[in-house]
């Protein structure tokens, strides 16, 4: 008689393994379905857990739209704060790395970070917490473009600017109306284009 164990009973995850699972299962579901179609429900379902796991992680569904967002943020300063650290001196150089980082970690999400983005506009809360990451983010292209520049700083109207563009893009080559390379070449050339437009910001070598 055999004694292996049966391939229907839950396997025990810590809390921190649970917490990635859920997160997982939640990026397939809006990429599968869309994020409609996401809700703690579903996600407890899919996932093989009871429903009071679920909440017991997330608490409301704007709390797992939060976390997934956290999520996707977190993955990506992690890949451009290593990819500023080998950046060469220059700007164009610096201004690659922004633009590639940003473009790469939208398409490794694929559709589910536009339909993320589109969800987190749905409620006032929501957009709070968005626009919060959204401004750290500025400010790490602030620190990181700033030693080209005689003011050591960019004005925010710019980098809002330059956020717009690069959430656009992203979202382009996503639906496949652009490629990725064109979408990194335009975000390159208006991320230098911003820093040295119309002179009000003089190009200095990096120090």
């Amino acid at each position: 008689m055999s004694t292996a164990p049966s391939s229907s009973r839950r396997i025990r995850l810590s809390r921190e393994d649970r917490l990635i699972q859920l997160l997982d299962v939640a990026w397939r579901i809006i990429r599968e379905d869309g994020t409609d179609a996401l809700t703690l429900g579903r996600l407890a379902e899919q996932a093989g857990v009871a429903k009071p796991v679920v909440y017991d992680h997330f608490g409301t569904r704007s709390g797992l739209l939060v976390a997934l967002y956290e999520a996707f943020d977190r993955h990506q300063t992690a890949i451009m704060d290593a990819a500023l650290a080998g950046a060469g001196p220059t700007l164009a150089e610096t201004a690659a790395v922004i633009a590639s980082s940003y473009v790469d970690c939208v398409l490794t999400q694929g559709r589910e970070i536009p339909e993320l983005l589109a969800a987190l506009a749905g409620s006032p809360e929501l957009e709070a917490t968005k626009r919060s990451y959204l401004a750290a983010f500025m400010e790490k292209c602030r620190g990181a473009l700033a030693p080209f520049t005689n003011s050591r700083t960019l004005a925010t109207a710019s980098l809002w600017a330059m956020l717009g563009a690069a959430e656009a893009l992203s979202k382009a080559a996503v639906t496949g109306e652009i490629t990725p390379e064109q979408a990194k070449d335009e975000l390159h050339r208006l991320i230098v284009a911003t820093v040295g437009r119309d002179g009000s910001v003089e190009i200095v070598p990096a120090r």
